[in-house]
C-alpha cells in the first residue's frame, strides 16, 4: 500500500504561481510513473503531467511551457510547479503514482483556485 500526501494548493490570482507537492510512503525507486490529474467541477479527471523514473517528462498542451513536472528522490516526493496560472486551471489536483507492479494509487487532492 502507498500513501500519497499533497500540499500546496490554494487560491491565487491570475498569473501567478504555485507548487504543489505529493509525498510518497515508499521509496521512489519502486514506482515507476508518478503523475498529476485535475478534476474541474463537473468534468471528467484528466491527466496534467507525468514523470517517470527514468525521468521523462510529459504534458498536456494546455499547461506545457507553464508546469514543470519535478521529483526529490531523497525525499520520495514529486512536485509541480505552476506559473502563469489561468482561472481555466482551476481544478482539483491529484497525485497519482504507477508502481513497478502496475499498481496505481490516489492522492486526496488539492484545491487549486485561479482568481482575481
Amino acid at each position: 500500500q502507498v500513501q500519497l500526501v499533497e500540499s500546496g494548493g490554494g487560491l491565487v490570482q491570475p498569473g501567478g504561481s504555485l507548487r504543489l507537492s505529493c509525498a510518497a510512503s515508499v521509496s521512489i525507486l519502486s514506482i515507476y510513473a508518478m503523475r498529476w490529474f485535475r478534476q474541474a467541477p463537473g468534468k471528467q479527471r484528466d491527466l496534467v503531467a507525468f514523470i517517470t523514473t527514468g525521468g521523462s517528462t510529459n504534458y498536456v498542451d494546455s499547461v506545457k511551457g507553464r508546469f514543470t513536472i519535478s521529483r526529490d528522490n531523497a525525499k520520495n516526493t514529486v512536485y509541480l510547479q505552476m506559473n502563469s496560472l489561468k482561472p481555466e486551471d482551476t481544478a482539483v489536483y491529484y497525485c497519482n503514482v504507477v508502481t513497478t507492479t502496475a499498481s496505481n494509487y490516489w492522492g486526496q487532492g488539492t484545491q487549486v483556485i485561479v482568481s482575481s
